[in-house]
């Protein structure tokens, strides 16, 4: 006969099997007997753990039990999508897939950083008191790139008074200008009533174009511009104004006083380079000292044998600001023509992205506007 589970039952002298006594109760007045020690101990059953005889209360339901990561799992890494580590994956039809390159992942956060939020509107105004130095083309390639990773519309305004380039810079869909925009303020109520007077390229950057006209005797000032910006704050979050090298005049001062924040233009050599911290000093001297230390500057047409130089200017303003990006010498850019953002060698895309990154730091921070 086979025997039972150990400590269920006990020998008896005669060979056969009988049970265990109960174990004694402890009873009031009435101590529990002594634990069982040695062989007996460690047949013994654990006692049951005490409950209350109810069931333990479950989670409370709310609608974090559908954010993605409990319905869907851990987000997974995208592939790469650029150099060898695409070309391997492609190669191998999807069985090998390495994860993107450490290049790929700052792009991939920039990008993020490139899409902060906007509450209301933002305004950036591009300045320098040098002439030549790119601030049309970075006022038209921060455009683009904004306008292409955000989902939010962006417009570039050319706010030059002395016939401004910038709308030549993209395909023109209209002859309207800023002065045709005030003229018709009073009945622009939708967002396609604006775009009647605006140029947009393909990656949806709208570009409103400055007078160009040789007959024209007044430029437009600081009222004007006020009444512009007015108009565009009610259909776009985000306006670029690109500004004349004239920083006493009245259209220039009256983009100042609007602009939540400011890109200064300066350029590796000595005399622009002197020219752009001549703005920092102008600005600081009447009142703007905020714009200043949040002031992004560009130095534009970066060349590899302007290594000494670059590292000076970077320093004098990484000490006076609170970013400094280089953008390197592009020969699409340097035709002054119109741009094909898919022509821009890969350096300097990414020399923008970084730019973008910088400016929408700012996006959460308080407003400069007087």
């Amino acid at each position: 006969m086979g025997r039972g589970a150990p400590g269920s039952r006990a020998a008896d002298p005669t060979g056969s099997w009988r049970p265990l006594p109960e174990p004694a109760l402890a009873s009031p007045g009435r101590p529990a007997p002594a634990r069982a020690t040695g062989r007996l101990a460690s047949l013994a059953p654990d006692p049951e753990p005490q409950t209350t005889g109810r069931p333990a209360p479950a989670a409370p339901r709310t609608a974090q039990d559908f954010a993605p990561d409990r319905v869907m799992g851990p987000v997974k890494v995208r592939p790469a999508t650029h150099g060898v580590r695409r070309t391997v994956r492609t190669i191998s039809f999807g069985l090998i897939s390495p994860g993107p390159s450490r290049a790929e992942r700052r792009e991939r956060e920039l990008i993020v950083t490139t899409c902060a939020p906007i509450s209301t509107c933002r305004r950036v105004a591009i300045v320098s008191r040098k002439g030549g130095i790119g601030k049309t083309t970075t006022t038209l390639m921060l455009g683009h790139t904004f306008a292409t990773h955000r989902m939010d519309r962006v417009v570039a305004l050319d706010a030059n008074p002395d016939a401004g380039s910038l709308a030549y810079r993209v395909r023109r869909e209209t002859d309207a200008t800023v002065t045709q925009l005030l003229r018709a303020s009073e009945r622009i109520r939708r967002y396609s009533d604006m775009r009647n007077f605006t140029n947009q390229s393909p990656t949806r950057l709208e570009i409103l174009a400055s007078d160009d006209d040789p007959t024209i005797s007044v430029a437009l000032g600081e009222p004007e511009y006020r009444q512009v910006l007015h108009v565009l704050e009610h259909h776009y979050n985000l306006i670029l104004m690109d500004t004349g090298t004239g920083i006493l005049d009245s259209a220039t001062q009256g983009v100042l006083r609007m602009a939540d924040q400011i890109v200064l233009c300066a350029a590796p050599g000595i005399d622009a380079s002197r020219a752009s911290s001549l703005t920092l000093d102008w600005l600081d001297e009447h009142g703007y000292h905020d714009l200043v230390t949040d002031a992004v500057v560009v130095i534009n047409q970066v060349r590899k044998n302007r290594g000494r130089e670059l590292r000076s200017v970077s320093e004098h303003f990484a000490k006076r600001c609170r970013a400094v990006v280089n953008v390197p010498w592009d020969p699409h850019l340097a035709e002054g023509l119109e741009v094909d953002v898919d022509e821009l060698r890969p350096e300097t895309r990414i020399a923008y992205l970084n730019l973008a990154g910088a400016v929408a730091r700012s996006f959460a921070l308080p407003s400069h506007r007087r």
